[in-house]
């Protein structure tokens, strides 16, 4: 685990807000020391939304709690570089990383009601943010709360402000976490999930809610997801994970009308569409293996219709730069001419 330093590095001068750096995770399990995410790199340039996406346990959720300095500092060790606007983060004190919280970074999570306290209003709860980062007094920070409310479109803010969580539906609650991520108007915004919860048309206006924020507070996004249709709607570029890894790095326009992993190609097949209509859905044989499980090559040849024995299962497969932009994980991506969403 990285040990605290007594006083962090200054700032540097970047065009990303968010850089990660062959960033490694391990869990102290009943198997030892289990490395769940493995040589983890990518950035999010100011101003763009990128998505993190693959399926449950590929790493996604613990690659941004690292990124928020939230792991348990006993119980996992991170190793690698995590600069926020220039600045690295890993092994601050969480003094000094309990400042950037909010200020530089700030997260929304899938579950809303778990992350609001049920025993303070919710405009308690946005006003302790502004004082605890701000300095200000009870009087200013409460308007700065309604304000927010407001700007999240929860209708008739002060007179809502003075409610309790449970007497707010669930999409009206994560209106009210967004409220209290951006009262402080944060360089990057990380978005685990965050419309997983809600209906259809409640998640349409969320996505749109987020990307008039985006617009207003000039905030980057890391928007995490195993839903490519919100990819679609949201990014600007994205990374796929599978098992700790990142197998596929690209912008949107790539990732549907030429991946070039065969994971990639499997998620896409698996998205519903109206012309797939009267055939089979697709799916991806198997499941994630657990992160004690993983083999020493390729970690989807067990899944993938084009793994060759001897090639793909026969030593660790590098991230790969390929031309415009992109990095892939897989030997045979030169050879593979792979299907887009819709072909």
């Amino acid at each position: 685990m990285a040990t605290d330093t007594a006083l962090s590095p200054p700032a540097t001068a970047t065009t990303d807000v968010l850089e990660i750096d062959s960033l490694s995770v391990e869990f102290a399990t009943e198997h030892g020391w289990t490395r769940v995410v493995d040589e983890v790199s990518m950035t999010v340039p100011t101003g763009t939304t990128v998505g993190l996406v693959g399926e449950s346990g590929s790493g996604k959720t613990v690659t941004s709690l690292a990124a928020m300095g939230l792991l348990p500092r006993r119980g996992a060790r991170v190793t690698g570089s995590i600069r926020m606007a220039g600045r690295e983060i890993v092994g601050l004190p969480e003094k000094e990383m309990s400042d950037i919280r909010g200020t530089d970074v700030s997260m929304v999570f899938q579950e809303p009601r778990r992350s609001l306290s049920p025993a303070f209003t919710v405009g308690d709860q946005v006003a302790e943010v502004v004082r605890r980062h701000e300095g200000v007094g009870k009087k200013q920070s409460v308007v700065r709360a309604i304000e927010m409310l407001d700007s999240v479109g929860i209708a008739d803010a002060q007179k809502r402000s003075k409610l309790y969580p449970h007497e707010f539906s669930g999409g009206m609650c994560q209106r009210v976490m967004l409220a209290i991520a951006m009262v402080c108007r944060p360089k990057l915004l990380i978005a685990d999930e965050p419309t997983t919860a809600l209906d259809v048309t409640v998640q349409r206006e969320m996505l749109r809610l987020m990307k008039q924020l985006q617009h207003e507070y000039d905030v980057s996004i890391l928007f995490i997801t195993h839903d490519l249709g919100v990819v679609s709607e949201m990014c600007d570029r994205v990374n796929v994970m599978y098992a700790g890894q990142v197998v596929e790095s690209t912008d949107i326009d790539g990732l549907f009308d030429d991946p070039r992993h065969p994971y990639t190609e499997g998620l896409l097949a698996a998205i519903p569409s109206a012309h797939k209509q009267g055939t089979r859905l697709s799916a991806i044989p198997g499941a994630v293996p657990a992160p004690w499980d993983w083999p020493s090559s390729c970690r989807f040849h067990s899944r993938c219709p084009y793994a060759r024995a001897g090639t793909c299962n026969s030593e660790p497969i590098a991230l790969q730069d390929v031309t415009g932009g992109r990095a892939v994980r897989c030997v045979r991506h030169e050879e593979l001419t792979l299907k887009g969403f819709g072909v």
